[in-house]
């Protein structure tokens, strides 16, 4: 008697974890929003998150002002291209810097910086992935653990918006 009980306990388990999960079938996703201040990262899909995730951001506080600075973008942005990466698994480029952040430069005389990703997280035989999730480490990107940058990978195309709030 007790098996069936445990069979039935899993059985509802699994039932109820799914349910929470919005499903993605037929999903576009249109945006991924990043809002800075709670560290997480949605899909949105007509409006309405599908997915979301924690993200390690810069080593820094506020809004990227310069190359260098070790802070993340905020801003309207697009997800533009994408590659494979040595060091952080898969990476999606961030059209960082936008015309507003390149007049600001430039109003400051200093070059606006670049090469801004979406990306996964070092595979690290002294330092294990857990330990990069619990801490900002970037040089100004948005860093996923590697299994969320996988699906994020599937699921955002090139050309999706990306919008970074504080």
């Amino acid at each position: 008697m007790r098996w069936l009980f445990a069979v039935f306990c899993l059985m509802f388990a699994s039932m109820s974890h799914a349910s929470t999960a919005p499903s993605l079938e037929g999903a576009l996703i249109d945006k991924v929003l990043v809002i800075k201040s709670e560290r997480q990262l949605h899909l949105i899909s007509r409006g309405e998150a599908v997915r979301s995730y924690r993200v390690s951001l810069g080593k820094q506080t506020g809004p990227k002002q310069r190359e260098g600075d070790q802070r993340t973008p905020e801003g309207f942005y697009w997800i533009d291209w994408r590659k494979t990466s040595d060091r952080f698994n898969l990476a999606m480029h961030i059209s960082y810097p936008n015309a507003k952040d390149m007049a600001r430069a430039s109003a400051q005389r200093v070059p606006p910086g670049s090469m801004i990703m979406l990306h996964g997280t070092p595979l690290d035989e002294e330092y294990p992935e857990w330990f990069f999730h619990t801490l900002d480490w970037t040089e100004g990107c948005i860093a996923l653990k590697n299994d969320d940058m996988r699906e994020i990978w599937n699921l955002v195309k090139d050309g999706t918006l990306i919008e970074i709030r504080p």
